[in-house]
């Protein structure tokens, strides 16, 4: 699978890609660490839902792609294994008929 370069991610496999806005930069580790909510209007307490609901859909969306980034990366694991295993195998057997 192919890697944007702009983000790091991988193109989905049917080749095309997910619209995603030039503006839209994809989330890093120390940007949710240090994420700071505004404080809500007048006389209301706490975190305004819709911002919070915002920056949770957008690390989800994150964590999405990472999650089939990592399915992939497990799929392509145990397709090289198999094709090491076969090939130990192949040469097993050429290096077997070669001795006798």
């Amino acid at each position: 699978m192919e890697m944007s370069t702009r983000n790091k991610r991988p193109f989905p496999e049917s080749g095309g890609t997910n619209y995603r806005s030039r503006a839209y930069l994809s989330l890093l580790p120390w940007q949710v660490r240090e994420c700071r909510f505004p404080l809500t209007r007048l006389g209301r307490r706490g975190l305004d839902p819709d911002e919070v609901y915002v920056f949770l859909d957008r690390l989800a969306v994150d964590m999405a792609a990472l999650n089939d980034a990592l399915a992939q990366s497990r799929r392509e694991t145990a397709r090289i294994k198999l094709a090491l295993r076969t090939w130990q195998s192949d040469q097993a057997g050429t290096n077997g008929d070669r001795i006798r």
